[in-house]
């Protein structure tokens, strides 16, 4: 099981184009959240429990989005053996979405088992462009053509919400592994008007409830490599997930959210 960087096409929206705002769109939210990780179910016999927490920060850098994603877990398997799993997941992409900066580290009991860095960059919104790894190791791969950055894929899901639109199928690099893009397809469920939240800033804001899946971009991949549902905010940021590794779930709910002053 690979865990993959959650957060990235989950918490944060950047508008089209440099990040221009429209009065029926809600600002965009730089802020910290925490959520609470808990078993779902399970496929087969080799896991038999789960739980973790994630914590997720954004920071608005004026001309760009830092977000930083760490996820704990621990696994327990049939045996009763607890193994610990964590995630390191740090980016930045630049406001006009063709830009992008990628570290991710992932351990188990402690062991490093997977890491990418590197950087991206499209030759303009819409066109292709390539990502220049340095860890594992020195590698370029193409990103084809409409490849979509973290953010901007997020933008792009919610603004396909707003119109009515049930479905939407672009290429993501978000560099957690070292095999270049992914396809993307997004089922959207609807777009509900505000409704009341603990949370003062969300409670005020329209949703949409939404079920991402990311497949390898080969031909023979017909089955999907990581799933998730979760209720996306119009200002991009996500609770209410269910998280789909193939051989478990793990439902996560938001157990503190704090929104950060406007910097820039």
């Amino acid at each position: 099981m690979r865990l993959r960087a959650i957060l990235v096409s989950l918490l944060l929206v950047a508008p089209c184009g440099v990040g221009a705002q429209t009065p029926a769109v809600a600002p965009l939210a730089a802020h910290d959240a925490a959520y609470e990780l808990t078993f779902g179910s399970s496929r087969g016999n080799d896991v038999q429990g789960a739980r973790g927490s994630m914590g997720y920060e954004v920071v608005d850098t004026c001309d760009g989005w830092a977000v930083r994603q760490r996820l704990r877990m621990t696994v327990i398997n049939a045996d009763g053996q607890s193994i610990e799993m964590e995630s390191d997941y740090a980016t930045w992409e630049s406001k006009d979405g063709l830009k992008f900066r990628f570290h991710v580290k992932q351990l188990t009991d402690t062991a490093v088992t997977s890491q990418t860095d590197g950087e991206a960059s499209l030759e303009r919104a819409g066109g292709p462009g390539e990502a220049k790894y340095t860890t594992p190791h020195d590698d370029t791969k193409t990103l084809p053509a409409g490849t979509y950055f973290p953010m901007a894929h997020t933008s792009a899901i919610l603004e396909a919400a707003r119109a009515g639109k049930k479905f939407l199928a672009i290429p993501l690099f978000d560099g957690t592994d070292e095999h270049g893009a992914q396809d993307s397809s997004a089922a959207i469920l609807d777009w509900k008007p505000p409704f009341a939240t603990p949370h003062a800033a969300l409670s005020v804001l329209p949703s949409t409830r939404v079920r991402l899946a990311f497949f390898d971009r080969q031909a023979s991949a017909t089955t999907p490599s990581y799933e998730v549902g979760l209720r996306y905010w119009e200002n991009g940021v996500a609770d209410d997930m269910q998280m789909d590794f193939g051989d478990f779930v793990m439902n996560a709910k938001m157990a503190k959210f704090q929104v950060h002053p406007p910097r820039c």
